[in-house]
């Protein structure tokens, strides 16, 4: 026969323990609490659109500065993006060198993004700049050195430092085609060796920034696996970067699987470097946008103001949810890249900024990203 008082008994100690274990958990040090999240953004396309007339606004609407704005909210640090030689200058070293220095002055870090390609370098593409193209492989491999050296020097020079220096920009195919390429045996060892060049020059002149690799697959664990499965210990990196956009890499629920599995499995830091969501599927301009359709939406998030911001703070909780707290971080890519009367956008419904520079409510998700 039960003993029904001895077992309230139990149960009410049970409840005490329990009590005692949970409140001790949140005592406990850990290293999320000693490393917060960073909350950030790329802004390399600012430049274009403050050319193109374009403005930006405050919750007052007042007339701002979206840097120094963006940097008064809380922006912890500003990803740009870095082309060798570009054709028109754009986010080439000279450009790179003044926004640099406006985000310093603003009072945020600094994240480079070394595409070292002359336009963009990603999945699809990874062409080598025109003044490598003919190099054999040492030469190439000497060039990448010597040139990430100079380029950070550059930035340590004149007393904008990175804080995080990305080798390579979405590289799970590899770097620099052909020789990077990683079709067999011989194209990982290539490309291990053109990102430990591309180390070993970033850390002869900033030894103190962190280094990230980045890959496009945020919500395929399988391939994320895959490219840092062959590159293993022979590079010395600090942190991993993933890119998540859930109309080309999953739903959330396969960006939480693949940073717990690389958590898990790397014990590295974890950065969703790039990321975005649209706030409406319509248009400012007649550029064509590259999300633009119901299809491309994420379940249970419309492509509202208040959708936007829902997909970020879910988004920004399953990073902070990483296992032994290695989620890191969180950058929107381009918010500010609105529409202007001389500058047409791909993207002006994935900003965090309305047609006409007004900030939307994703904008406080994202410079709320720490908590």
């Amino acid at each position: 026969m039960v003993n029904h008082a001895a077992r309230g008994m139990v149960r009410h100690a049970l409840m005490w323990v329990n009590c005692a274990l949970i409140l001790a958990f949140h005592l406990m040090p850990t290293t999320a609490q000693a490393s917060p999240m960073i909350c950030g953004t790329d802004l390399s396309f600012v430049p274009q659109v403050e050319a193109g007339g374009g403005l930006f606004y405050d919750d007052s609407g007042a007339s701002v500065d979206v840097i120094d704005d963006l940097a008064a909210q809380g922006l912890d640090m500003v990803r740009l993006r870095l082309w060798h030689t570009p054709a028109d200058g754009v986010n080439g070293l000279d450009s790179t060198l003044i926004m640099a220095r406006r985000i310093h002055d603003a009072g945020m870090r600094l994240l480079l993004d070394i595409h070292y390609s002359d336009t963009w370098a990603d999945p699809a593409h990874q062409t080598k700049p025109a003044a490598w193209e003919n190099l054999p492989f040492d030469a190439l491999t000497e060039a990448v050195h010597d040139y990430t050296a100079e380029v950070v020097s550059a930035l340590v020079e004149q007393g904008t430092p990175p804080a995080i220096i990305q080798i390579g920009n979405e590289i799970t195919p590899g770097i620099l085609w052909e020789d990077g390429r990683v079709q067999d045996d011989t194209g990982w060892l290539n490309l291990i060796a053109l990102l430990n060049a591309g180390v070993e020059g970033a850390h002869s002149a900033a030894p103190d920034a962190d280094i990230m690799l980045h890959i496009d697959s945020g919500g395929n664990a399988e391939t994320s696996r895959w490219f840092f499965d062959h590159i293993g210990d022979s590079v010395d990196f600090d942190l991993i970067g993933v890119s998540f956009y859930p109309w080309w890499h999953g739903e959330l629920g396969d960006l939480q699987a693949n940073l717990t599995m690389l958590a898990e499995r790397y014990g590295k830091p974890i950065i969703v470097v790039e990321t975005g969501y649209p706030w409406t599927l319509g248009w400012a301009d007649d550029t064509h946008n590259m999300v633009g359709e119901m299809a491309q939406l994420h379940a249970g998030f419309p492509a509202t103001p208040r959708g936007q911001h829902a997909f970020l703070t879910a988004l920004t909780a399953i990073v902070a949810d990483v296992p032994d707290g290695l989620g890191r971080g969180l950058f929107y890519w381009e918010p500010a890249t609105i529409s202007a009367p001389e500058f047409d956008s791909f993207m002006e419904n994935l900003t965090l900024f309305d047609y006409d520079g007004h900030p939307l409510p994703g904008l406080s998700a994202l410079v709320n990203c720490g908590g």
